[in-house]
């Protein structure tokens, strides 16, 4: 009796102290988006050290001496807890370690080297101008470098591995070589001929604009809404990059506009939305502990992916889009029929912004950030060189002079905001999402005919039972197994790409 009362008065205080790290990681998601969105620009040396102070407390409540103990005296006697809070257990103990092994000092000093650096970014990205941000993205690699140092002296991992590690577990290089090798190698073959099957089809109309941006926000706003996003809780506003930001039940949506090009909102839109309905719907008895969060990044981007690119660039949904668009922007109905907007929204062109990519190439992106990225962390790039090296990667993936920063190593926030590790997510969870909607489709064959009503429901459905209900229950692998009956699978999302661009 008296093990099983220490067992759980230990898990309790653990519950209570991850609760309370939780919040305290909920207001800096808060604070993130003012930054990005609300902040005056003269306000960022002052935002970076709250954001530092939030950082540094979070950090001393995961590391203070007794959570160590009580670590222990629950786990010793983790057998009397059930399977949901052995998992949840497990997680504390993968949160501490990784926490214990960054001293105080460089993840209050990181907080203000991002946070900096990144507000540097807007006006660096804005005039195209990296020498005048390098030398802070120059100290946010260092200190990354630091840190993926000291994770791996304490998981064991390379140093590298470490950093991917912090954004979907057990990733490792050696798994990411595996996959974009094969990867990389069937993009370049089946892009010529996505290519010139395109050069044989009649050409897209162009959508013409203007597009007025209080138009597209009372669109984007409707397609927020019947994605699934409940407005009394959530917000759509807009930013440099856009994102989903703030918590499971305050949820902060951004875009951008652009009065020529309504496409980027809008599809922006819907991509943040997947990102919204995952952490909405991730399973509330288990919030602001562990097991409550997401599964890790390549399957969040997989609930984004599979609602942009799966779901609403498909023709069902295309049907029932393109007539409110034009209702929304008017002038000539023609280049707003369905086909035509298929054709424009799958149109497959070798272009430098990655948020803006197809497809077919989009993953070319990811894997040069990639290659980039862990020269950096291992220092055989220095920062001085990326955008060399940037260029040079882009001619030879995809034959593109890039000409100027803004539209190469600039265009990005995540390094400026200390995210490395990050981006191969990204391409994990557009071949996640193949496979994802591949297993969906087979349960729930109406899923085409709701699509063509604007209806997400029945796949949103779908995805809460077999993949945001969990959070983090399971590993990536592990979910996509039960949810599909196999591992990630590359030939899922291959076959998907050479169905609808060959087809």
């Amino acid at each position: 009796m008296n093990d099983v009362c220490c067992a759980v008065h230990a898990y309790d205080a653990l519950k209570v102290r991850f609760a309370r790290i939780a919040t305290i990681e909920e207001v800096a998601a808060i604070l993130h988006w003012d930054t990005s969105v609300a902040m005056p620009a003269g306000s960022a040396p002052a935002r970076g050290e709250q954001m530092a102070t939030l950082a540094g407390l979070a950090h001393q409540l995961l590391t203070a001496p007794e959570l160590a103990g009580h670590l222990e005296d629950a786990e010793e006697r983790a057998g009397m807890l059930s399977a949901a809070d052995r998992r949840n257990l497990a997680l504390m103990r993968r949160k501490w370690l990784r926490a214990a092994a960054l001293p105080g000092d460089l993840v209050e000093a990181t907080a203000r080297a991002t946070s900096a650096c990144e507000a540097a970014w807007r006006t660096a990205r804005r005039e195209s101008d990296f020498a005048a941000v390098a030398p802070l993205l120059a100290e946010v690699v260092r200190l990354m470098r630091e840190q993926a140092a000291a994770l791996s002296a304490a998981t064991g991992l390379a140093p590298y591995d470490a950093l991917l590690d912090g954004f979907q577990p057990g990733l490792t290089d050696a798994r990411l070589t595996e996959i974009f090798g094969p990867l990389e190698a069937a993009l370049v073959g089946l892009l010529p001929r996505v290519l010139e099957r395109q050069a044989a089809a009649p050409e897209p109309v162009p959508l013409a604009g203007p597009f007025p941006v209080e138009a597209q926000r009372g669109l984007c706003r409707m397609l927020a809404e019947r994605a699934g996003i409940d407005f009394a809780t959530a917000r759509l506003d807009e930013s440099t990059h856009p994102f989903c930001g703030g918590t499971p039940t305050d949820t902060r949506i951004t875009t951008r506009y652009h009065e020529d090009d309504a496409a980027q909102a809008i599809l922006g839109v819907l991509h943040e939305c997947g990102h919204a309905l995952y952490e909405r719907n991730l399973p509330r008895d288990w919030a602001r502990q562990p097991l409550g969060e997401a599964a890790g990044m390549a399957v969040h981007e997989s609930q984004s992916l599979i609602v942009e690119m799966q779901a609403c660039r498909s023709d069902a949904y295309l049907s029932w889009l393109a007539p409110r668009m034009h209702a929304a922007f008017g002038g000539d109905p023609a280049p707003y029929a369905p086909a035509n907007l298929a054709r424009l929204w799958r149109r497959v062109r070798p272009g430098f912004i990655r948020v803006e990519a197809d497809e077919v190439t989009y993953p070319l992106h990811v894997i040069l950030r990639w290659r980039l990225e862990r020269a950096l962390i291992a220092d055989e790039l220095a920062v001085a060189e990326l955008p060399g090296a940037w260029n040079e990667g882009m001619r030879a993936l995809l034959g593109l002079q890039v000409p100027d920063d803004a539209r190469g190593c600039l265009q990005d926030i995540h390094w400026y905001d200390g995210a490395f590790g990050y981006f191969p997510s990204y391409t994990l969870g557009a071949m996640a999402a193949a496979q994802l909607y591949a297993a969906a489709l087979a349960a729930v064959p109406g899923i085409p005919s709701r699509l063509a009503e604007g209806d997400l429901a029945p796949l949103v459905g779908w995805l809460r039972e077999h993949v945001h209900a969990h959070g983090a229950r399971h590993g990536f692998d592990d979910l996509l197994r039960a949810a599909t009956g196999r591992p990630l699978d590359p030939a899922t999302f291959i076959a998907h790409l050479r169905a609808r661009y060959l087809g």
